[in-house]
């Protein structure tokens, strides 16, 4: 099959060079001259595991190609998926569909033939059929139709994602459309992939509905580790003991700093618009916002009380990006947690294996360091914000060597209480008892 991919971002080239991993013909389009070269190239504009290997052999195989042209991509195309960015529009949650509806009209006077377009960005319920409207006002006598397949990428695992989902959604409201996208993901029926047909209203909400639970479920799990350190008890082995239910699940159970990146900070402000606009709001998912928020500014408060003051002292940070495996640091908590720091007096220093480029954009006054024992030289306090790989095995005793004062606060909880009471340091964590060094025996 043909497909058109609308935006070379990340769910558009994720998605546009697994498809032609499938073995399907993909023209991903995006105007920006200079991405599309530097595609053309290899480069790519994000990190993603693997995303630069699988791009590679899907242009030299021939499937996988990229324009600036609209016009070149989609007459030909069985399918045309729209990728293209729906931020928050400022101060309203809502989305921001004008680059979704600007693509569909430059859509509308590109069609040939019968073509199926497909929204893959994440949009508000009611999306599918505007864009509908937009085409057919633009082009009455075209042979198309609109559907909703929303993605469900994890940057990071977004490649795994997509080539081995737990379910692929898709609302279609013809026939016609319906068999065009079960044959686009004909590949997956070796997995025995669930693929879930509906309305596309449906799944349009599908994808906001399971954001908004995923994001209530990481609110969740954060409070109870502030209820675990009232009371003695260890965050880490409720989330165990609840998470070993099979009606709740181990997934998401993890306390940490509180959720970032593009999507559920986006898309639960969005699907509170959504509710609210259908006059069903939805209370659950105010309070999984609220508390998001107010959870990075109680990660700095943490770092400071560790400290008793942090005024005139330096503070190491690892990791600057919502998660690891990825470069993103939209939404990120270090964006609070850092700025916070500073406010109260802190020299910040810190290190991230592929966000601090971007970083350096929207963080005023902090030093960038080479690697992890760089950003603790001489520093009072080492706080782990992103739980990078290469920050699970760290050398204690080159870090007791290397930092001021022995006082680390990991915001992920990556290693175990008594390994680092034994190592020397005053170990602060996540829902768990803070750790003291165990005291020197008789001389």
């Amino acid at each position: 099959m043909h497909v058109a991919m609308i935006g070379t971002g990340y769910v558009g080239l994720v998605s546009g060079a697994c498809l032609s991993e499938f073995g399907h013909e993909v023209s991903c389009v995006d105007t920006d001259r200079d991405k599309i070269a530097a595609l053309r190239q290899g480069v790519m504009p994000i990190y993603e595991p693997g995303l630069d290997t699988l791009v590679a052999n899907n242009a030299r195989a021939g499937r996988l190609h990229f324009t600036t042209r609209i016009d070149e991509a989609v007459p030909s195309a069985d399918v045309v998926m729209i990728a293209v960015g729906t931020p928050s529009l400022r101060g309203d949650g809502h989305a921001d569909l004008s680059y979704t509806y600007a693509a569909a009209r430059e859509i509308a006077a590109a069609l040939g033939g019968y073509t199926v377009v497909a929204t893959k960005s994440t949009v508000p319920v009611g999306t599918s059929r505007e864009i509908e409207r937009l085409i057919r006002e633009a082009r009455p006598e075209a042979a198309f139709d609109v559907v909703s397949n929303p993605e469900f990428l994890r940057e990071g695992a977004a490649i795994e994602d997509f080539m081995r989902p737990d379910r692929v959604v898709v609302g279609a409201d013809g026939e016609r459309a319906t068999q065009v996208m079960a044959a686009l993901y004909r590949p997956l029926n070796l997995l025995k992939t669930p693929i879930l047909f509906t309305k596309r209203e449906t799944a349009e909400l599908i994808k906001y509905a399971a954001n908004a639970f995923l994001a209530t479920k990481i609110t969740y799990i954060n409070e109870i580790a502030d209820l675990c350190e009232r009371v003695g008890a260890n965050v880490q082995d409720v989330a165990e003991g609840i998470g070993l239910d099979g009606r709740i699940g181990k997934k998401f159970l993890h306390a940490g700093p509180g959720f970032g990146g593009s999507c559920f900070p986006k898309d639960t402000r969005a699907f509170l618009r959504i509710a609210e606009e259908a006059g069903a709001p939805s209370r659950i998912v105010e309070a999984v916002v609220a508390v998001n928020e107010a959870r990075k500014r109680h990660m700095a408060e943490k770092i400071i009380g560790a400290c008793g003051e942090v005024s005139g002292r330096t503070i190491a940070v690892l990791g600057v990006t919502f998660k690891p495996n990825t470069d993103d640091i939209r939404e990120s908590p270090s964006l609070t947690i850092i700025p916070a720091l500073q406010a109260a007096g802190a020299r910040v220093r810190a290190y991230d294996p592929q966000g601090m480029e971007e970083a350096r954009t929207v963080l005023d006054g902090v030093e960038w360091c080479g690697d992890a024992y760089a950003c603790m030289e001489g520093a009072d306090a080492l706080a782990i914000v992103t739980e990078w790989n290469e920050f699970r095995a760290l050398d204690f005793g080159r870090m007791r060597a290397l930092l001021r004062r022995p006082i680390v606060v990991d915001m992920r909880n990556i290693y175990r209480r008594d390994e680092m009471a034994a190592a020397g340091f005053i170990y602060v964590s996540i829902g768990r008892a803070t750790a003291y060094p165990e005291p020197a025996g008789p001389a």
